[in-house]
């Protein structure tokens, strides 16, 4: 099946392109987030019914919004200070997903939710780096595509401010071929 694209997106500005990754100027977002300890495919499931439910009238008052693209998820890496010595533990995998909330709300007209896990956030303007790839989304694929993105910056001389993070525009049952799927970075 084919996933037909009519969703409002992400406003932008394409400054730069160069094959299959762009420079774009990002308007201000605002979005509906959630933090999942899961592995990736387990993160998406629970992330996305978690948010789903939040625009489907899962809110204080009821109120249904329409789906935006795309769909960000961001692996969470936890920051901890140095010390000696220095020991590795593996850590549990934890995720962030959001969406992208429509144009015509803002902080203060968009339904309250009812999931304490789900946090409105306002995201400023701000350029980003995005490399541009079909096919399926994988915890490994997204790792691969974002080594892509951070080695065209550094040979592009630019300096990344964030981790890489996926932007995923089309329902899980289109055709892989056919799907568009992004890796963002935020950049100077």
């Amino acid at each position: 099946m084919v996933g037909i694209r009519n969703t409002e997106q992400a406003g932008y500005e394409v400054i730069f392109r160069q094959d299959d990754v762009e420079i774009r100027n990002y308007h201000q977002l605002i979005v509906a987030e959630t933090e999942i300890d899961a592995d990736y495919t387990q993160a998406g499931s629970i992330g996305f019914n978690r948010l789903a439910g939040y625009i489907f009238g899962k809110n204080i008052q009821k109120q249904s919004m329409a789906m935006t693209s795309p769909v960000y998820r961001e692996a969470i890496s936890e920051k901890i200070a140095m010390t000696a010595p220095v020991l590795q533990q593996k850590t549990q995998e934890k995720w962030s997903m959001a969406f992208v909330m429509p144009s015509e709300y803002s902080l203060e007209t968009l339904p309250e939710p009812l999931d304490p896990l789900v946090m409105i956030k306002s995201i400023p303007s701000k350029k980003v780096a995005v490399l541009i790839y079909s096919g399926t989304l994988s915890a490994e694929r997204i790792s691969d595509k974002s080594q892509q993105l951070i080695a065209w910056l550094k040979a592009n001389q630019y300096t990344p401010l964030s981790d890489a993070r996926s932007a995923a525009y089309d329902p899980p049952w289109t055709i892989p071929a056919l799907r568009r799927n992004e890796i963002h970075i935020d950049i100077d």
